[in-house]
């Protein structure tokens, strides 16, 4: 599965305010035939790490976000964070 980083903004709701998030990330997953993008608003979770918040979306059709609700999406994802993770270890 391959990925791209640093594609600029995406403007979300959370706690009925909007917020600009940096987008990490996008990857397509032809299993699902979804594409997904992953994006953080800066936050500090309780572990320390920075909100990193991924849902997927159509881009064909428009740029809706739509949340991630299956087991196979979320241990998909899972992997992809993985390896983002460790390919940025390796560049470093």
């Amino acid at each position: 599965m391959k990925y791209e980083s640093d594609l600029g903004q995406v403007i979300i709701e959370k706690d009925g305010q909007e917020r600009n998030c940096d987008v990490l990330f996008t990857f397509d997953c032809e299993e699902l035939g979804k594409t997904y993008i992953g994006f953080t608003d800066h936050t500090i979770s309780e572990n320390g790490r920075k909100n990193i918040y991924v849902k997927s979306y159509n881009p064909i059709v428009g740029t809706k976000l739509e949340d991630v609700s299956t087991p196979e999406e979320l241990e998909m994802i899972g992997e992809v964070l993985t390896q983002i993770d460790q390919d940025n270890k390796i560049n470093k």
